[in-house]
Order: structure tokens, then sequence, then C-alpha cells
């Protein structure tokens, strides 16, 4: 399986608390719900193409606490994104849950790096994590993430936990994909491609930047 990782931003790099007031207010942050404004008909069409194509999930703990609390009372039938989070394996990086009352719910608890290599290697079409900022964080380091969707809103958040860290690994990024949404929202797909690469702009094109902006 390729492993996909989907996660809301603000042009800033907030992932905390996207879709609502009170869904994540750890470190007092008071500035959730920036996403509802923006979600339109594209956002969503976005959403339920990545979820017609999981075979299983990998979620961080907090944010498998968040799902955990809503989607297992979604039962209708007829909701795809219900349906898939409902019926399909669940996998959690954690060292603190120890029973986990959603369905079809694993804890991942020894070596994370080889479990999810592991599971990257069961037949199938896409391992995704949604959401679950640290455990992206620690994907991205170990060079697991096959395909990376970022859905940037129109909002610069101003407080909050951010996905990239101020030092972390580099990474050279190919665009699989971008679309604009009707109300700003870029649906963006990377595909990591090895380290990032570096090199100096050409004098004369150094030369008429230093023109223009004169």
């Amino acid at each position: 399986m390729d492993l996909t990782a989907t996660m809301f931003l603000s042009v800033d790099g907030v992932y905390q608390g996207p879709g609502g007031r009170d869904e994540d207010r750890s470190g007092g942050f008071d500035r959730g719900g920036w996403l509802a404004p923006f979600f339109d008909d594209q956002v969503g069409a976005f959403m339920l193409e990545t979820f017609a194509r999981p075979d299983a999930f990998l979620l961080g703990r907090r944010t498998y606490d968040i799902f955990a609390g809503y989607w297992p009372h979604q039962t209708d039938p007829g909701d795809p994104v219900a349906t898939k989070l409902n019926s399909l394996p669940k996998y959690i990086a954690s060292t603190t849950l120890r029973d986990p009352g959603w369905a079809n719910t694993t804890v991942l608890d020894g070596d994370l790096v080889q479990s999810i290599r592991d599971l990257k290697a069961q037949p199938g079409n896409e391992l995704q994590v949604h959401g679950s900022g640290r455990l992206l964080r620690f994907l991205l380091e170990h060079d697991l993430v096959d395909r990376l969707n970022l859905e940037i809103f129109p909002v610069i958040v101003g407080k909050g936990m951010r996905l990239f860290p101020e030092e972390g690994r580099d990474t050279r990024l190919e665009l699989v994909s971008a679309t604009t949404s009707a109300s700003g929202v870029q649906l963006l797909t990377y595909r990591p491609a090895g380290p990032a690469t570096y090199a100096d702009v050409p004098s004369d094109a150094s030369a008429q930047h230093e023109e223009i902006h004169r």
C-alpha cells in the first residue's frame, strides 16, 4: 500500500482545530473552526475522492480521539466517509492507548518505523493518514510518505500547532496535481522526491530582481 497523508492547513501552517471551536483546545488554543467558512463543494469533492481509495487508516493518538468521539455515531450507510472509517482497519501510533473502543482498531506501540513499513508491504491501495500532525512530521522525517495532500485554506490563524518544524529534514516535492476551489482553498497533491536541491540564482536574474525592487 502507498502511504498517503492528507492535511488541512492554514496559510501560516497551522493544523490545530480546523473543524470546530472545541475540536482541540490543547495549549489554550482558542481559534478552532477556521476551516468551515471556506469548505465548499470542490473541497468536499476532493475529500470524497480521497476517501474512495483507502484500504486502511493510520492515525495519531489525538486525531484518533477526535475521530473516535464522532464517526462511530455516524451510521448512515450512504455516508462514504463514515462507512470507510468505521469499517476499515485503523492503526494508531500511541504509547498510551491500551483499550481502543472503536471497532477494527490496532495500537502500534513497538518499533513504529518497522510497523509502518510492514503495513505498507501489505497488498492494497492506500494506507491513509488524516490530520495527525505530530505523526505526519515523524513519517516525513523517516521518508515513509508516498503522497502528500495539502489543503491550504486562505486564512492566517496566527497561533496553534504548525505542521513543519523550524528545523527538520529537507525534502524536494514533485507536484502531482493542483486545483483552487471557488472559496480560495488550494488543493495540492505532492510526491516526495528525495532531498531538496540547492543552487544560486544566475547573476543576470539576480540583477533583474534588484532592479525591479529599487
